[in-house]
């Protein structure tokens, strides 16, 4: 399979699981102090981390990565699920949604700045696809007289922010265990929403609220971030959350089903512009020849990808990790931006189909 397929499918579950909760965090976290709520999402997030879900393993996490850890649990379980409860209170679910069309733009951006990831033509065609999707929604919604608060989509922007900042910082940690980091960012964000929400005294969920708000943070922030730092293995920070695009128009299509409803045809068309977005990304190829020079790392492989033909006794087959060594070899073959393939381009040498 593709590099480009199997990190693009492993986005688009990640953006469906997390998409699918959005209205519902609307829905169960009313009257709940925003910091409450994002509490309950990453205590759910890390409850959830301990749940199998086969496939992905990883290097250890280690206490040289704990100062990252800290600063992606403040941006993204504190700070950005925070004005997402805020924004989404003061807002239309469907709007709040597809507001969230900012956050692979912010972070392709911020990926381009301190990863160098390629982004070719073919990238932004299918930003501009998605993009234009959740405009056209937001726009047809406003001429029907839909209720946006500006206070309520500044606070929806400012989250998608600090998560693309929380996606840059988090792609060095794609090649460790997932469930792990998920544990560590989850269970720390949990802890210092917590105590944000003890000081300013907020307001606390009934019962049934409270375990409906875990199991969304279960779903759409644990299970859902395993899947993201799976597909930013294969596919990068900027591509990983161009495909996660997808997760707002989840998010509308759960907002329609549950009565917010916005007009059929703007929805249609959105629709189909994701849709073309996301197969843009599915079917993207880039093969060009490129050196790798010698190294040691770890983190999890398998010794069917082209990069991997240490041996083992006795042998080993499947996913794994452990610290290992490349000798340096000069080849061609479709990749993407992957822990091996932080290579410079020009025009002379990228191709993209």
């Amino acid at each position: 399979m593709s590099p480009f397929a199997r990190g693009g499918a492993l986005a688009l579950v990640a953006a469906v699981a997390f998409g699918a909760t959005i209205p519902l965090v609307q829905r169960f976290g009313v009257h709940v102090g925003p910091f409450a709520t994002a509490a309950l999402l990453y205590a759910g997030a890390a409850l959830a981390s301990w749940v199998p879900l086969g496939g992905a393993t990883g290097a250890r996490v280690r206490g040289e990565h704990a100062g990252r850890i800290v600063l992606v649990a403040l941006a993204g379980a504190v700070v950005a699920p925070a004005c997402l409860a805020w924004g989404v209170q003061r807002t239309s679910a469907v709007s709040a949604s597809l507001l969230l069309n900012m956050e692979p733009v912010f972070t392709v951006l911020v990926a381009r700045a301190a990863f160098h990831e390629p982004i070719g033509r073919r990238v932004l065609a299918a930003m501009a696809a998605i993009g234009a999707g959740g405009a056209i929604l937001v726009l047809s919604s406003r001429a029907t007289g839909m209720t946006v608060s500006l206070l309520g989509a500044l606070a929806v922007t400012a989250a998608t922010l600090a998560w693309a900042i929380d996606n840059a910082l988090t792609r060095p940690l794609a090649e460790l265990d997932p469930a792990r980091v998920v544990l560590a960012k989850a269970g720390l964000g949990a802890l210092l929403a917590s105590a944000l929400a003890l000081v300013l005294g907020e307001s606390l969920p009934a019962p049934g609220a409270a375990v409906a708000l875990l199991l969304c943070g279960a779903t759409g922030y644990g299970a859902s971030l395993r899947f993201y730092l799976a597909a930013q293995r294969t596919l990068g920070a900027a591509r990983t959350a161009s495909v996660f695009a997808a997760a707002p128009f989840v998010g509308a299509l759960v907002a329609v089903a549950m009565g917010d409803r916005p007009p059929q045809i703007a929805s249609a068309v959105a629709a189909t512009l994701c849709a073309i977005g996301v197969a843009l990304h599915l079917t993207e190829h880039h093969a060009h020849r490129h050196a790798h020079v010698a190294t040691v790392h770890e983190h999890a492989h398998r010794h069917d990808d082209l990069h991997h033909d240490h041996v083992h006794e006795p042998p080993f087959a499947g996913e794994h990790s452990h610290p290992h060594e490349h000798a340096p070899v000069t080849h061609s073959h479709d990749h993407a931006p992957d822990v091996h393939h932080g290579h410079d381009h020009d025009d002379t040498a990228e191709r993209h189909s």
